[in-house]
């Protein structure tokens, strides 16, 4: 009796087995076709997809018509260059909303997409819009601002582009490119694109030291924050005096922290020696061959520092380290120099990190996700950098190929 209850009780969990390992066969078969029909979308589903993720609007019956038309007769690419295209209406929401809000973090502290249109976001927008090298934003005499609005643009109020925002108007047909030198008074070779624009001196040129503008420049433009570029090999020859050799008493932790980012930030952060943002007058401010008394603030923190003499810069991080991972243009193991934001600004536009981050960027934008695998990293180092190169840096394309890339996910 005990050998047939073993028997039958054997019978039983076989059975189950069996049934658990049908049920797993059967979800696996389920999830397997859910999976290859997502991606094999068809014309509708990805036109629709590729609309609603460009523009960040849902498309009207006839706007879907006739986008699931184009994409009969061209490629996912081609079709997503439609979609952008400034001629048409259409596009609108990709102007208004999704590079609005692609853009807005980097104009402020908090990164937050909850802020005011302003020099610095409409700078990115005409910029995507009318196939500008998009490795000028840091580095070209340029600014967009609203034709025919008023106020106008002001060096003292972000009026001109709340009156923009305020009625609604439609970036993809107002934005009008100008010289920041004609409106802002600086020397042509003192702008730098956002860098000098009033939003990005409001936010980060304020107060401080001005180190601020560089650690988010490299945050925005080549994902990268400190931490990323913490090098303890450079010298510290050219730290300001500011910054304590013996934070709390312990000379060892300027030695092993305080020194990896300083190092390398205080020699190109000396680029925007001419620099501050007036918050009485509410403007930019640029003394040309004198220093901002900010540069020199708590020299008693440490007397043999360096004392900025000018706005020069060095980039130590050529020098072999793992900061050449930056892709620095022409890497010649080398320290680069310069002098003032403008040329700094080509130095950093001109890594291949910068590169990459856009791509970054935009991947998260329009795939509403970040690269994840193999194939999303073979797709941008493949297809989507190599495309953005060359084109001449036009980000329009970085966002046509990833829509593409996505349109069926």
């Amino acid at each position: 009796m005990s050998n047939m209850k073993s028997k039958q009780a054997a019978g039983t969990r076989a059975a189950s087995h069996s049934t658990v390992k049908a049920i797993a066969l059967a979800v696996a078969i389920a999830c397997m076709a859910f999976g290859h029909q997502d991606v094999q979308a068809g014309n509708r589903e990805q036109a629709k997809r590729m609309f609603d993720r460009l523009t960040g609007t849902p498309p009207s019956p006839a706007q879907l018509d006739d986008v699931t038309n184009k994409l009969m007769s061209s490629s996912l690419s081609e079709t997503a260059m439609y979609i952008m295209d400034k001629g048409d209406a259409r596009s609108s929401g990709f102007y208004s909303v999704t590079l609005k809000n692609f853009a807005t973090p980097w104009t402020n502290r908090d990164r937050t997409v909850f802020a005011p249109l302003n020099d610095y976001t409409a700078t990115v927008i005409g910029m995507v819009r009318d196939d500008k090298d998009f490795r000028g934003l840091l580095s070209d005499d340029i600014v967009y601002i609203g034709n025919g609005v008023s106020p106008a643009y002001s060096t003292t109020s972000n009026a001109h582009y709340d009156e923009l925002e305020g009625t609604n108007a439609d970036l993809r047909t107002v934005l009008v490119e100008r010289t920041q030198s004609s409106l802002n008074g600086l020397p042509a070779t003192a702008t730098a694109g956002v860098i000098t624009s009033r939003a990005a001196a409001e936010a980060f040129f304020i107060d401080g030291t001005n180190r601020a503008m560089f650690r988010f420049t490299l945050l925005n433009h080549l994902c990268r924050d400190m931490e990323q570029v913490h090098d303890t090999s450079r010298p510290p020859d050219r730290i300001r005096q500011d910054v304590t050799r013996s934070p709390g008493g312990d000379s060892s932790v300027f030695l092993n922290n305080c020194i990896g980012c300083h190092s390398g930030m205080d020699p190109m952060a000396q680029a925007f020696a001419y620099y501050d943002f007036d918050e009485t007058q509410g403007r930019l401010v640029y003394t040309a061959g004198q220093v901002q008394p900010k540069y020199l603030i708590n020299s008693d923190n440490f007397k043999p520092g360096f004392v900025t003499p000018d706005d020069s810069w060095e980039n130590r991080w050529r020098l072999p380290g793992h900061n050449t991972l930056i892709g620095w243009q022409g890497q010649d193991d080398q320290v680069r120099r310069g002098a003032g934001a403008k040329s700094l600004g080509q130095e950093l536009a001109n890594s291949d990190a910068f590169a990459q981050c856009q791509v970054e960027k935009v991947f998260r934008t329009v795939c509403f996700r970040s690269p994840s695998d193999q194939a999303d990293r073979d797709q941008i180092s493949n297809t989507i950098l190599p495309s953005f190169r060359s084109s001449g840096y036009h980000l329009k394309n970085v966002f046509a190929e990833t829509a593409a890339y996505c349109a069926g996910q």
